[in-house]
């Protein structure tokens, strides 16, 4: 019979594991990813994640419980939202120390992003001295409902899918800076290729909405002014 010191530290452990267990599958990464970004729908869930809407379910039922997401129905639809913002940060955590452990990450970035020609990333630091001078214009190309949620102070909402129509009101003569989920975000590569095609003079910022937030940077949460 093991004692009750024993007993005691098997018990702790096997909580913990709930977590890791949660998290196992690189769809529920996803999950958490997407809804650090804010609260979703399932429907929406499963239409940026590529599941069917049963598939997406199921995922954000293991999510919920491990305690990660809570729910709520509001008339037909059913919105999900990290259950504490913990949940991000460790998933932040979790993401950084894949990037320093894992050479096979770096490996499949540079891989996914030489096909896509010259994207070099303007590091945060950068960015923000620029927008101190008022040098750049910052593009939030995330969908709307993640803009209000939480944005870098500056910065205007232009969804991708609304991107092209809006190029007239752009400005020409100043660099465009695009951002939008983090690094493995293919919204702000696919916004500067748009861009740069139109011959404006475009950059995607290194990181995202997480990575800000990480740093102790503000963000706004406002419904400030989109194109």
């Amino acid at each position: 019979m093991k004692n009750p010191n024993r007993r005691f530290k098997d018990s702790i452990y096997e909580q913990f594991a709930r977590i890791g267990k949660a998290v196992s599958s690189p769809k529920r990464l996803e999950l958490l990813d997407l809804l650090c970004q804010g609260e979703k729908t399932v429907e929406s869930i499963a239409r940026e994640t590529g599941l069917t809407i049963a598939n997406a379910s199921q995922h954000l039922q293991v999510l919920r419980a491990a305690r990660l997401v809570d729910a709520e129905r509001e008339g037909y639809y059913v919105k999900y939202r990290l259950a504490d913002q913990m949940v991000c940060q460790f998933f932040h955590s979790m993401r950084v120390l894949a990037e320093d452990r894992l050479a096979e990450i770096e490996m499949i970035k540079r891989r996914f992003l030489r096909s896509r020609g010259d994207m070099e990333p303007v590091d945060r630091n950068a960015l923000l001295q620029r927008l101190r001078q008022g040098a750049v214009t910052v593009l939030d190309v995330r969908p709307e409902d993640e803009y209000r949620a939480g944005h870098i102070p500056g910065a205007m909402s232009v969804p991708l899918d609304q991107l092209e129509k809006l190029l007239s009101e752009l400005p020409r003569e100043q660099e465009i800076v695009a951002y939008c989920r983090g690094p493995y975000c293919v919204l702000a590569v696919e916004a500067v290729q748009m861009l740069r095609k139109f011959g404006f003079k475009a950059i995607r910022l290194e990181g995202g909405i997480q990575d800000w937030r990480a740093m102790g940077l503000a963000l706004d949460t406002l419904d400030t002014p989109s194109l």
